[in-house]
C-alpha cells in the first residue's frame, strides 16, 4: 500500500484523543476535571469519590441524546470554581433547551443544577442527572439510604452483578471510604441506582426517573424539568495525590490461567472475502469463525453456503449462531441436515430466538436433542445476542446447553474515549458474574465489538444499514491507535477472567482488522483505503502466536492510564503494555532480563499501517533492570 496522507492525520491515528483533555478544578481538597459539560473523577486526595456527574436525555427507545453546548464559562480559583452554560437536545420531535450551573466551594461541596425547558412536545424515557460511583471502591461497602420520606435503610453496593437495581426511591445517600464521609442530595426528581456492569460500564449509577414510573413519559412544549444534585465530604482527611510517582505494575504469579479459545466474525461487508484476504487470515490462527445465519428467513442457505465455503478455506472451525422463531424444531432438523451434508468443522452452536432477548430454555431443551442426533458431541450455547443484562435477568437453566453466552459492547450509555477506557475493566466482571449462576457450564462472550451492533432495546439481532449513511454499527476509532489499546484492554480482562471462548470483530473491512481489498464505503466518516492494516490487527497477530503460553493476571496501581497483558511458559514472558492517556508515563515493569520491544505510536502509526508484517520485524533488544519503562501517549507496546 502507497502512503495516504489520510493516515497520516491525528485524528484518524490516535481516534480523536489529541482533544483538549479538560479542566482541572479544586473544592477546598476536593480535585476534579471538567469535560465536556460533565465533572469527572471527583477525588479526595488519592480517593476517586464520584466517576462522573452528568445529565442525560434517553428517548423513547433508549437512545441516549447527544447534547450541543453553547455560553460556557469557567471562573476558578485556587479552592472554588463557578461554571455555567446553554445545552440543547435536538433529534427527532425532542428539543430540549436547559441552563447549567455548577458550583465548587471551598467547604469541599459541590452544586450541580439544571433549569430545562421543553421546546417541543416528545416522548422520553430520561431526563436528568446521573451520578456514576467507580465499582472497584464501592463493591460490598455500606451506604445509608436516605427515602422520600425521610426513612432511612442501610444497603449494601452489591459485589456480583446485581441484575435489579439495588437501592430505591432515593432522596439522599450517605457512605464512607478510608475515613471520608460522603453525602449526596437530589432535589426536584426521585432516583434510584443501578448496576451498570449488566452492559460493562465499571461503575454503579444513581439516576432519575424511577423505572417504576411507566415510560415513555410524554413531556408538553413549556414544560420546565429542574433539578439540583449536592455532594459534599462530611468529614475525614485527605492526602493529596502525588502526580509524578511511577505506574507499577504486580504480577500474580500462582494459579496461571489457560488462554480462552479467542475466535473472528464474520465480515458484514457486502463482498465475500477475496483469496488475498484469506491468506492473511488463515496465517493468524483464530480458533475458530462466527457466522450468523437466520434461520426463519427462507433463503439462508445461500448466505450459509458462501460463508461455510470461507471458513473451510481459513481451516477455521465454524461458531454458528442461529436465530430461530416458533418453528426452532424443524428449522433446527433442516440446518442439522444440511451441515451434515456440507461437512462442516463445528466449534460451537449458539442458540437465540428471533423475538425474545434471551434463549428460552424451552427452546434449548427441543432443539438440542435435535442437533445431537446427528452430532452427539456437539457443543451448544444459550444465552443472549445482547448485552449481559439481558442474560443475569433471564438466566438460562436448561441441561441442554454446555455454555452461557452474551455478547460486549462498550457504548450503551455514553460513546467517549474516556468513558470507553473507563469501561475496560467491567468485562471481568461480567465473566466473574456468570460464574457464579452457570453451575458447571463455561462462559461464551461472542462478539465482542468497539460498536453498538444494535439496540437491544427494540430489537434482538443486527440489520442491514441504510444505504448512504454511516451506520451505528461502525466506529472509526477501531482503525486508530485507540482501537489496538482498547482491543489489548478487553483481552486483558477476558483472558483473566477464566471465559472459555471469546470471538472479536470481524475479519475485513470497517469493522474488521483490516480495511482489505476495497475502499471504504463511508470515506467521509471511515477514512480508510485499500490495503489499509488497522493496529488492532498487529495486536492479534502477536498475541496468538502465543496462545498456548499461560495468563498471568496483572494488577495495575493506575488501571485508566496504564495496563499489562501478560503470557508466559514458564521460561518467556510475552507482554502488551498499553497506555491509555494523552501524556508519557514512566512504568516499573514486573519482570527483569533482556527485553525485545516494539512500539505501536503516532511515529509507527503509517508504517504498522501499512505492512502487515510490521510486527514480526525490527524489535529493539534492550535490556532491563527494573528501573523506569517510558511509554508514550496512545501507545501500545508489545515486549518479549
Amino acid at each position: 500500500m502507497t502512503k495516504s496522507n489520510l493516515i497520516e492525520k491525528d485524528q484518524i491515528c490516535c481516534g480523536g484523543h489529541l482533544s483538549d483533555p479538560g479542566v482541572k478544578l479544586k473544592a477546598g481538597s476536593l480535585s476534579m476535571i471538567y469535560e465536556g459539560g460533565n465533572l469527572r473523577y471527583i477525588s479526595a486526595g488519592k480517593n476517586e469519590i464520584i466517576r462522573m456527574i452528568y445529565a442525560a436525555v434517553r428517548d423513547k427507545d433508549w437512545n441516549t441524546i447527544r447534547p450541543e453546548i453553547s455560553d460556557e464559562k469557567v471562573i476558578s480559583d485556587k479552592d472554588s470554581f463557578k461554571i455555567s452554560y446553554n445545552c440543547s437536545y435536538r433529534s427527532g420531535d425532542i428539543n430540549f433547551a436547559t441552563v447549567f450551573r455548577i458550583e465548587g466551594k471551598s467547604d469541599n461541596s459541590l452544586v450541580f443544577s439544571l433549569d430545562g425547558e421543553a421546546l417541543t412536545t416528545f416522548e422520553k424515557n430520561r431526563i436528568g442527572f446521573c451520578i456514576l460511583h467507580p465499582v472497584e471502591r464501592y463493591t460490598g461497602i455500606d451506604c445509608k439510604i436516605i427515602h422520600s420520606d425521610k426513612k432511612t435503610e442501610i444497603c449494601k453496593f452489591p459485589v456480583s452483578i446485581s441484575p435489579n437495581q439495588p437501592f430505591l426511591d432515593i432522596s439522599a445517600m450517605k457512605w464512607e471510604i478510608e475515613d471520608i464521609k460522603c453525602s449526596l442530595g437530589f432535589f426536584g426528581e426521585i432516583f434510584e441506582t443501578e448496576d451498570q456492569r449488566n452492559w460493562t460500564d465499571s461503575s454503579f449509577k444513581t439516576y432519575c426517573t424511577p423505572l417504576t414510573i411507566p415510560f415513555p413519559a410524554k413531556v408538553k412544549k413549556g414544560e420546565k424539568i429542574i433539578q439540583s444534585v449536592e455532594f459534599r465530604i462530611e468529614s475525614g482527611t485527605t492526602v493529596q495525590k502525588n502526580n509524578k510517582e511511577s505506574i507499577s505494575i504486580t504480577l500474580n504469579s500462582e494459579g496461571r490461567i489457560a488462554f480462552p479459545k479467542i475466535g473472528i466474525g464474520r465480515s458484514t461487508r457486502p463482498q465475500p472475502l477475496t483469496e488475498a484476504e484469506i491468506n492473511i487470515f488463515r496465517n493468524l490462527e483464530f480458533d475458530h469463525y462466527r457466522i450468523d445465519i437466520h434461520l426463519f428467513e427462507s433463503g439462508w442457505k445461500t448466505n450459509a453456503g458462501l460463508a461455510l465455503t470461507e471458513a473451510k478455506k481459513l481451516n477455521y472451525p465454524v461458531e454458528f449462531a442461529l436465530f430461530l422463531d416458533e418453528n426452532a424444531v424443524q428449522q433446527a432438523s433442516e440446518f442439522t441436515e444440511w451441515l451434515y451434508e456440507n461437512n462442516a468443522s463445528i466449534a460451537v452452536i449458539c442458540l437465540y430466538h428471533k423475538d425474545f432477548r434471551y434463549t428460552p430454555d424451552k427452546l434449548t431443551d427441543a432443539v438440542g436433542p435435535v442437533l445431537r442426533k446427528k452430532f452427539p458431541g456437539i457443543v451448544i450455547a444459550s444465552g443472549t445476542n445482547s448485552n449481559f443484562a439481558q442474560l443475569n435477568r433471564n438466566r438460562p437453566e436448561s441441561k441442554c446447553s454446555n455454555l452461557v453466552c452474551y455478547s460486549i459492547q462498550p457504548q450503551e450509555h455514553a460513546s467517549d474515549n474516556l468513558t470507553l477506557v473507563e469501561n475496560l475493566e467491567a468485562q471481568k466482571y461480567t465473566v466473574e458474574s456468570a460464574l457464579n449462576f452457570s453451575g458447571e457450564k463455561g462462559i461464551w462472550v461472542s462478539p465482542v465489538n468497539i460498536q453498538r451492533r444494535f439496540n437491544a432495546n427494540t430489537g434482538n439481532f443486527e440489520t442491514h444499514p441504510k444505504d448512504g449513511e454511516l451506520p451505528q454499527q461502525v466506529d472509526s476509532r477501531l482503525m486508530s491507535l485507540f482501537g489496538a489499546y482498547w482491543a489489548a484492554g478487553s483481552l486483558k480482562y477476558l483472558c483473566e477472567s477464566d471465559a472459555e471462548g471469546v470471538t472479536y470483530f470481524e475479519t475485513a473491512g470497517e469493522r474488521g482488522l483490516l480495511q482489505g481489498d476495497y475502499d471504504s464505503r463511508w470515506p467521509a466518516g471511515f477514512q480508510a483505503v485499500k490495503g489499509m492494516i488497522f493496529p488492532i490487527f498487529h495486536v492479534f497477530r502477536f498475541i496468538l502466536k502465543y496462545k498456548s503460553f499461560k495468563v498471568v493476571r496483572s494488577i495495575s496501581s493506575h488501571p485508566l492510564m496504564v495496563e499489562l497483558l501478560t503470557l508466559t511458559d514458564g521460561k518467556e514472558y510475552k507482554l502488551i503494555v498499553t497506555n491509555l492517556t494523552h501524556e508519557s508515563h514512566d512504568v516499573i515493569l514486573p519482570v527483569h532480563g533482556k527485553y525485545k520491544t516494539k512500539q505501536l505510536n503516532s511515529d509507527s502509526f503509517a508504517k504498522a499501517s501499512s505492512d502487515m508484517n510490521w510486527i514480526e520485524t525490527s524489535f529493539k533488544i534492550t535490556t532491563y533492570d527494573g528501573g523506569r519503562f517510558l511509554l508514550p501517549p496512545f501507545s501500545t507496546t508489545f515486549i518479549e
